[in-house]
C-alpha cells in the first residue's frame, strides 16, 4: 500500500440505484412490510406469554424465533429505509462492523432454532408419551440458549478475522447494509482466507442444521404414514406444516446466497435475496404459523374477545 492511503471512518451504503419515483414508491411499500413484521411478531410474542395454553415447548421455540425475526428486521430495515429516502448516507466503521455483527447473530440463531423447532416436532409425533419427559422446560431453555450462544460464537469466527483488515478505500459498500461479503471486498488486503471462513461458517449454519432437519422429518413421516385414521395423519402432517414452510422460506434462499454455486454477478442477486431474508421472510413467518396453526387463531380469537 501507498504511504497516502488513509484508513476509512464511514462507509456509503450504495443500495438500489433507481429512479427518486421508485425509491419512494419502495420507501412506502417496504415501510409498511417492516410495520407488519413487527406487529405480527410482536401479537405472535404477546399472545405466547399471555395465553396459559401456549406455554409449551412448541411455542416456547416459536417466541424465540419471533424474537430473532424483530431483531433481524430492525438491523437492517431502518437503514434501508434511510437510504431509499436519501441514497448513499455514511455509516460509521463501528456502526457498520456493529451491523455485521448482529446480522450473522441472528441469522445463524434462526438456523439453529429451526432445527430445536424439528426437533420437537420428532418427539412430538415419534415419542408422544416421552414427550413431557424428554423436552421439559430444563431442556427446551438448554436448547434455547445453545442456540443464541452458539449463534455469536460461530459470528465472533467471521468478525475476529474481518476487523483486523485494513480499510483505505474505496468507502462505497455495493449493498443496503453492511453484509460481511460486501464489506470484505473493500478491504485492502488479501481476502481469500475470509471468504473460505464466510462459507465454512455458513456451511456448517446451514447444511448441518438442514441435514438434521431433513433426517427428523424423515422419521416424522415414517411415524405419520403409519397413522391409521386420515384425520389423525392430517393433525400430525398440520403441526409441522407451517415449520417446514418457515425452513423452505429460510434455508431455501441462503443456501443460495452463501453455499450454492456463484454465477453471473453473485452480489447483485445476493443484495435481492437478502431484501427478501430482511424484509420478506420477518413478515411472513407470523402470518404462516398464524393462518396454519389453530391454536394460534383460537388463542387471538380469545383476545380479541375479551
Amino acid at each position: 500500500m501507498g504511504g497516502n492511503q488513509t484508513s476509512v471512518t464511514e462507509f456509503l451504503l450504495v443500495g438500489f440505484p433507481l429512479s427518486p419515483r421508485m425509491q419512494m414508491l419502495l420507501f412506502g411499500l417496504f415501510s409498511v412490510f417492516y410495520a407488519f413484521t413487527l406487529l405480527g411478531n410482536g401479537v405472535i410474542l404477546g399472545l405466547i406469554s399471555l395465553d396459559s395454553r401456549l406455554h409449551t415447548p412448541m411455542y416456547f421455540f416459536l417466541s424465540n424465533l419471533a424474537t430473532v425475526d424483530i431483531a433481524y428486521a430492525c438491523n437492517t430495515v431502518p437503514q434501508m429505509l434511510v437510504n431509499l429516502l436519501r441514497p448513499a448516507q455514511p455509516i460509521s466503521f463501528a456502526g457498520c462492523m456493529t451491523q455485521t455483527f448482529f446480522f450473522l447473530t441472528f441469522a445463524l440463531t434462526e438456523c439453529l432454532l429451526l432445527v430445536v423447532m424439528s426437533y420437537d416436532r420428532y418427539v412430538a409425533i415419534c415419542l408422544p408419551l416421552r414427550y413431557s419427559t424428554i423436552m421439559s422446560w430444563r431442556v427446551c431453555l438448554t436448547l434455547a440458549v445453545t442456540s443464541w450462544t452458539l449463534g455469536v460464537l460461530l459470528t465472533l469466527v467471521d468478525m475476529v478475522l474481518l476487523l483486523p483488515l485494513p480499510f483505505c478505500g474505496p468507502q462505497k459498500v455495493n449493498h443496503f447494509f453492511c453484509e460481511i461479503l460486501a464489506v470484505l471486498k473493500l478491504a485492502c488486503a488479501d481476502i481469500h482466507f475470509n471468504k473460505v471462513v464466510v462459507v465454512a461458517v455458513a456451511t456448517f449454519g446451514l447444511v448441518g442444521p438442514v441435514s438434521a432437519i431433513l433426517v427428523s422429518y424423515g422419521h416424522i413421516l415414517c411415524a405419520v404414514l403409519k397413522i391409521q385414521s386420515a384425520e389423525g395423519r392430517q393433525k400430525a402432517f398440520s403441526t409441522c406444516s407451517s415449520h417446514l414452510c418457515v425452513v423452505g422460506l429460510f434455508y431455501g434462499t441462503a443456501i443460495i446466497m452463501y453455499v450454492g454455486p456463484q454465477h453471473g454477478d453473485p452480489q447483485e442477486r445476493n443484495k435481492y435475496l437478502l431484501l427478501f431474508h430482511s424484509v420478506f421472510n420477518p413478515m411472513l413467518n407470523p402470518l404462516i404459523y398464524s393462518l396454519r396453526n389453530r391454536e394460534v387463531k383460537t388463542a387471538l380469537r380469545r383476545r380479541l374477545e375479551k
